[in-house]
């Protein structure tokens, strides 16, 4: 393992199939998938909730072995100093700043600070896994840029675009969250007009990381067109060789044209072999599911999304649809560097 630990930072706006292509990716013994690691500090640490292996938090021993080697144990970080850190430095309101050249002394202490936490758990992740790569599928462009300041870290930053309007159709659903073990819980729901003003920022966002970092740019529909050469893609994208034996999760090609819509991104299959589980934080509950997969297109937007509902979005998104090919074009992957 190199001094500076690898992350593939998969950024954009929730639902657009983040959680399925980081179980994908996770099936190569050299990927170390994390989940959500901008909710650890408040989801695992403060409300103990599952991880994506089905067991709590405090239960499950990848995690332990983590906060051991990264900080000597989790009750050796206080939480409260991290999340009144997260929010002088993580907030979308920050990009702007982030994005400059330079920071003042101040803020470039609380930059490199709070990236210094992300970089000790992306260290111990792959120190307890074996693996190459970490993939950290946080999303919050306002992380990624928090990384890119970073003094000691190999990222990688993966932007996964959707279509607009199936992003808000699915932001419109109640989704329940199996990860919260005392009481029921649910993942927020947004309005079509909230839905355009985060997908537009978030998005927008990614092409200004694109001068201080590298970014691969894919859009969903080509992703679940062609999940194998997506993930071969990814791989060489994040210094890693091919691995066919990477693609054995995956059910035949032609099952992608089944008629039952999935969760969003994909659905278990009936037979072939069964999912390597991730240690997740956070994420759609795709990632309890036990698998193979199904990688599907879900287009229920289509016919299920109000008309006035999709005429807001499609307004307010315009710009964006056009670059991403939204409009009749199809689009293609991109990779921006500095």
């Amino acid at each position: 393992m190199t001094d500076n630990p690898r992350v593939l930072f998969v950024g954009g706006l929730g639902r657009s199939g983040s959680t399925l292509l980081e179980l994908l990716l996770a099936q190569s013994a050299d990927v170390c998938a994390v989940g959500e690691v901008v909710h650890l500090w408040e989801r695992a640490l403060g409300a103990d909730e599952r991880c994506g292996c089905g067991e709590r938090f405090t239960g499950c021993p990848f995690w332990q072995r983590v906060g051991e080697h990264a900080f000597g144990g989790w009750s050796a970080v206080d939480r409260d100093e991290m999340l009144a850190l997260k929010d002088r430095v993580d907030r979308t309101r920050h990009i702007p700043r982030l994005a400059k050249s330079s920071l003042s002394p101040e803020q470039l202490a609380d930059v490199r600070a709070y990236a210094a936490r992300y970089t000790r758990i992306y260290r111990a992740a792959l120190a307890v896994s074996g693996a190459r790569v970490v993939v950290d599928s946080s999303k919050h462009a306002s992380l990624a840029f928090a990384l890119s300041w970073a003094e000691a870290l190999d990222l990688r930053v993966l932007h996964l675009v959707r279509d607009s309007r199936a992003v808000a159709y699915s932001w419109g659903k109640q989704v329940r969250r199996p990860e919260v073990v005392d009481g029921e819980d649910f993942m927020p729901t947004f309005s079509p007009l909230e839905v355009s003003k985060l997908w537009t920022a978030q998005n927008a966002a990614f092409h200004l990381l694109a001068a201080r970092a590298q970014v691969l740019r894919l859009r969903y529909e080509d992703f679940t067109a062609d999940p194998a050469g997506t993930v071969r893609r990814l791989r060489e994208f994040a210094g890693l060789p091919d691995d066919p034996a990477a693609l054995r999760i995956l059910a035949d090609p032609a099952d992608r044209t089944g008629s039952a819509p999935p969760a969003p991104g994909g659905e278990p299959a009936s037979s072939l072999a069964s999912l390597v589980r991730v240690h997740s934080v956070a994420g759609n509950p795709l990632r309890f599911n036990g698998g193979p997969l199904t990688v599907r297109r879900d287009e229920a937007w289509r016919t299920r999304l109000p008309r006035r509902s999709r005429a807001v979005v499609s307004l307010a998104t315009l710009p964006l649809r056009l670059r991403y090919g939204y409009l009749g074009q199809r689009g293609s992957d991109s990779v921006e560097e500095p």
